[in-house]
């Protein structure tokens, strides 16, 4: 099966290194954030005596790029729907669930390829210093790219056209990303929102990051969480969203349209 699937990575990843605009504002929103809400936030906090707020962002802002770099990803798998090519894939001698999977792994390498290039600036501007965990970035940006890559193709297997799924991805994504402890520590809120921060896998996912950047810093600037409960809440969570959306895409009444356009086909 790695002929299919690796066809279907292949041509995702080409599209998105000919979209030169979309890496390059994959980089601009989270340098936004850093350069204006974080400036402010520190200067805010300084006379408080927290001067680190700038450096505790920075996991949340790899996160964020994940986020969005891996569902916008995820939308092309609804744009083959409208353009026919989704046709093909079902038509394939090969069970309908290894494009679910195909789809999935694309979604997380390209968001992978944008926190890369996030990294790569940040540690050029010194907010990645040299104490930072190597191995555990890598696992939390694999996991985390993952678990926002199944997120991404849940929505897209269970949306028909291009408006559906940019109407539920905004629905999901902001508040998913507001309520992970990317821009404040969890362990500091108020218990309704704390407990809609633990209930949230992808505070987990950003807390992973936490503990390879910011392990050095004390409370309550640092993570929120174990790195073995991290690892364990982000596996299952994307396992199971990756689950529901092969039994999602399963259904014929995802690809009712395309069926009935392949039984014509072959009437005529």
């Amino acid at each position: 099966m790695w002929r299919p699937i690796w066809a279907i990575i292949r041509r995702e990843l080409r599209w998105t290194l000919r979209q030169r605009g979309r890496l390059i504002s994959a980089l601009v929103r989270p340098l936004l954030w850093l350069f204006t809400v974080g400036v402010g936030v520190q200067a805010m906090l300084q006379g408080a005596g927290v001067s680190q707020y700038r450096s505790f962002i920075v996991p949340g802002l790899l996160a964020m790029v994940l986020l969005f770099g891996a569902m916008l990803a995820s939308l092309s798998m609804v744009y083959d729907k409208e353009s026919g090519v989704m046709r093909m894939l079902i038509a394939a001698p090969f069970a309908h669930g290894w494009i679910v999977f195909a789809r999935w792994m694309s979604a997380a390498v390209v968001g992978l390829i944008q926190a890369f290039m996030l990294s790569l600036v940040l540690a050029t501007l010194g907010y990645l210093a040299h104490d930072v965990s190597l191995l555990l970035l890598l696992v939390g940006l694999v996991t985390t790219s993952m678990l926002c890559a199944s997120i991404g193709v849940l929505i897209a297997v269970s949306s028909r056209a291009l408006d559906n799924f940019a109407v539920v991805m905004n629905f999901v994504i902001f508040p998913v990303f507001f309520l992970s402890g990317a821009l404040y520590p969890v362990n500091h809120l108020p218990a309704w929102l704390k407990l809609l921060a633990a209930v949230n896998p992808f505070s987990y996912g950003v807390d992973l990051l936490k503990h390879a950047t910011l392990a050095h810093v004390r409370s309550p600037l640092g993570p929120d969480f174990s790195v073995a409960r991290d690892l364990l809440v982000v596996s299952v969570a994307s396992g199971a969203a990756l689950l529901a959306s092969v039994i999602r895409f399963s259904q014929d009444s995802v690809f009712e349209p395309l069926a009935r356009w392949l039984s014509d086909g072959r009437a005529e």
